[in-house]
């Protein structure tokens, strides 16, 4: 009862100063570098009945808006890692408090000066960003030894991303589909041109919705300094890793100069072995297999900003990348009958040669205007790229003549991208709205030669067609301390796969609508909960398309299926944030339906070998559990910790068969890291994958340790790092098979640990500032 005379008396108190509100709004800023501090706690509290509070977040851009009956309010801007800003406000009338500065948290500690560091993960309405910042243990590295240090992402042995343990995530670079991110591309990004990483589990419309476990956005870094500065970065492996990149800048009040050279000379080494047994009649097939990998690649990035005026800039750029990739193989094949007695033997030896040249044109174009918040940009983007794969094999045999096999694979594509995004504020909230289109072709020409003559089945050519158009619209408001997003995009499709031999031809167009809604509520003592829904779409990839891949190992043979069609998942996540003083937890529920699921299967041939392909099976339930927590016990000291809990089960049928597997594992990583920018700055994680089931094979379990010095020197204009990655040499992938029929087995293993030095040294430009790269879409 007293609480309800409580309540009663605070109305009484509120409702007629809410005949009359004004707007107070700003915006929270970095007052180091006047960067937006998004997702910053906002609080006014009434001095007259401190009962009366109001609370807000700083957006993406830094602002922050609230309605509040006049009068004089205690206001305090709060943000981790950040001193708060606490003063008091006089609200007459509609009022604009500018930039609200927040000073990064920084100690004295005897004659060590210890720097507190931007959170590295920030909680937004629709995804969640991890900050690179001072990262050590990438450093020298590239995209693919960043990703490996954000919670949830995994990056196999050739490069294969999955978030969730759910390889079928769609990556962007900077807002946009990209080259980089086809063929193993993101190990042509440098670690140093990337700023941040957003982690998108359950998108809004704005986003495509190809991708059913997410998306990640890889955001690289862009200048904004004036005149001229640049970086000049050199690392040296072992195995050998070895790079240099140079990025340079000149910028005025009317236009912007930018480029960026890269050159990486990479080597690594793969071992392998593999067991096959057929139990009826009983073989066993011993395989060994070495792969000695190589390749070199030449970056190239430069362009321009105009600045036409203070409301409209148009940015051309053109980006290049050569890489040459040269391995050298052997396989040792042992053969074994019924009794257990080797009768046979086989080795191939492989020369592989793969130049690729990769080509990206952009135009954008951005118009802002007087209204705060109103924004439209517009951009166009072409690609166009081709790889030329070379196979040169020869095998002897101890029961058979020697064979030579040559085998060449060019593949091509045009890429156009159009897109044009609104932003419109209006009364209650911000309308977004945009169109898109995306046209691909691409192109692949094969054949494949033993002892001079053409092997039937393996000379032919590929065309693949995509068009893709879509529309969104989604509207954002808020209400007190509840913030609503909902939206909804429609994507028509035209998808065309044929050949040349006429042995393929499909058409396939239809049309999907993809709703979305994300609601997230603050509660009081920086506490707050998000809950979204989605529907998302997974187009299978040309590579899973194509009936042609090479033929290192016939006995192993990968094919492509074109009759796949695309699976539809519908997703539902629950998160919540809560900090308590140093500590920052953030634990989620997620759950994933899928229809229409496609998958890799395993299938026997009469002749004793297995060939992989893919092929749509049924349906997938996928349901887990995760959390990041943060924990600053010093402001010199932060740690961290991820874990992923999940089940999922599969059910499907394929050429007559049932598939089914039920399985549940778990995932963790835990980092610290410890800054003293006058002594030295130390990095260290240690991940572990627990035993997992897929569809016909389970995955042994998995760890990995890194650790990393860096120190800065001459006023931070140069700085040296050193890491050990994989510390235990235990990044291995081993799996096995079990079937009434056959059983497989195997043990993969890329060798050594890695040691990684690095210099970095920046001419007219400071720590702080960062390289130009592709604006931010």
């Amino acid at each position: 009862m007293k609480r309800l005379y409580q309540l009663i008396y605070c109305l009484a108190i509120a409702l007629p100063s809410f005949s009359q509100s004004f707007s107070l709004e700003g915006k929270v800023v970095s007052a180091s570098d006047q960067a937006p501090v998004p997702g910053a706690s906002v609080l006014l509290r009434s001095q007259k009945d401190t009962a009366l509070q109001f609370r807000t977040a700083a957006a993406a851009d830094g602002r922050f808006r609230l309605m509040l009956p006049a009068g004089k309010y205690s206001f305090q801007a709060r943000a981790l890692q950040f001193d708060g800003d606490l003063r008091t406000v006089v609200l007459e009338g509609n009022m604009d408090l500018g930039d609200v500065r927040l000073t990064a948290n920084v100690q004295q500690l005897s004659t060590v000066q210890v720097q507190g560091e931007k959170s590295s993960i920030d909680l937004k309405t629709d995804k969640k960003v991890f900050n690179v910042g001072k990262d050590i243990l990438s450093r020298g590295g590239n995209a693919n030894d960043i990703l490996n240090n954000v919670p949830s992402v995994n990056v196999d042995m050739q490069g294969n991303v999955s978030l969730r343990d759910n390889p079928n995530v769609r990556i962007l670079v900077n807002g946009k589909p990209s080259m980089l991110t086809q063929n193993n591309g993101l190990s042509q990004i440098p670690a140093a041109n990337i700023e941040k990483i957003e982690v998108v589990t359950n998108p809004s419309s704005a986003y495509e919705s190809q991708g059913s476990a997410g998306i990640i956005n890889i955001v690289l870094k862009k200048n904004a300094s004036l005149g001229f500065n640049a970086s000049l970065q050199a690392g040296i492996s072992s195995p050998q890793n070895n790079s240099v990149n140079l990025n340079a800048s000149y910028k005025t009040k009317t236009f912007n100069l930018f480029t960026n050279i890269g050159y990486r000379d990479r080597s690594l080494l793969f071992l392998e072995d593999v067991g096959r047994i057929h139990k009826n009649p009983y073989t066993l097939l011993r395989q060994s297999n070495r792969s000695d990998a190589n390749s070199d690649n030449i970056n190239l990035y430069v362009g321009t900003d105009f600045y036409l005026n203070e409301k409209n800039t148009l940015t051309a750029s053109y980006y290049r990348t050569q890489i040459r990739n040269n391995d050298r193989n052997r396989m040792d094949y042992a053969y074994f009958d019924q009794h257990g007695t080797q009768d046979s033997t086989i080795t191939r030896f492989e020369s592989y040669r793969e130049p690729q040249i990769f080509n990206e044109l952009e135009l954008n174009y951005t118009k802002t205007f007087k209204q705060p918040g109103k924004k439209w940009t517009t951009y166009m983007q072409y690609d166009f790229w081709n790889d030329d794969e070379n196979q040169d094999i020869r095998q002897r045999s101890s029961a058979a003549t020697p064979i030579h096999l040559v085998t060449r694979d060019i593949e091509s594509s045009k890429d156009i991208y159009l897109q044009s995004d609104f932003k419109l504020p209006v009364k209650t909230g911000q309308l977004d709205m945009g169109v898109r289109g995306q046209w691909r072709a691409i192109r692949s020409e094969y054949s494949a030669a033993q002892d001079g003559k053409l092997l039937p089945g393996n000379n032919n050519k590929l065309f693949y067609d995509e068009n893709i158009y879509a529309a969104y619209a989604q509207y954002g408001t808020k209400w007190k301390q509840l913030e609503g997003l909902v939206g909804l995009r429609s994507e028509l499709s035209h998808i065309g796969i044929s050949d040349r031999e006429r042995t393929i031809g499909r058409r396939k167009r239809y049309i999907d609508f993809f709703p979305t809604l994300h609601l997230q509520y603050g509660f009081k003592n920086e506490l707050s909960l998000q809950a979204s829904y989605s529907r998302r779409i997974n187009r299978p990839r040309f590579w899973q398309l194509n009936t042609f891949s090479g033929l290192s190992d016939q006995r192993f043979l990968q094919r492509g299926n074109p009759n796949i069609d695309p699976m539809y998942t519908s997703v539902a996540e629950l998160a919540l944030l809560k900090k308590f003083g140093k500590i920052s937890v953030n634990p989620g529920l997620y759950y994933q339906h899928t229809t229409n699921y496609f998958d890799a299967v395993i299938e026997p041939q009469p002749d004793g070998t297995f060939v992989r392909t893919f092929a749509n099976m049924g349906r997938e339930n996928r349901y887990g559990f995760d959390m990041t927590t943060t924990y600053n016990p010093y402001g010199w000291w932060r740690l961290s910790w991820d874990v992923n809990w999940y089940s999922f089960d599969q059910r499907g049928e394929y050429a007559g068969k049932t598939y089914a597997a039920d399985a549940t594992t778990w995932f963790t990583t835990l980092r610290s890291s410890m800054r003293f920018p006058k002594v030295v700055n130390i990095d260290g994680s240690f991940t572990y994958r627990g035993k997992r089931r897929e569809v016909q094979l389970s995955v042994a379990e998995q760890y990995r340790a890194n650790i990393g010095l860096s120190r800065d020197f001459f006023g931070d204009r140069l700085s040296l790092s050193f890491s050990v990655n994989n510390i235990f040499n235990s990044n291995t992938y081993e799996a096995e098979m079990d079937t009434p029929e056959y059983s497989l087995y195997s043990h993969y293993v890329q060798q050594g640990v890695v040691y990684t030095g690095n210099v970095v040294y920046r001419f007219n430009r400071k720590k702080s500032q960062v390289d130009r790269m592709p604006a931010e879409k």
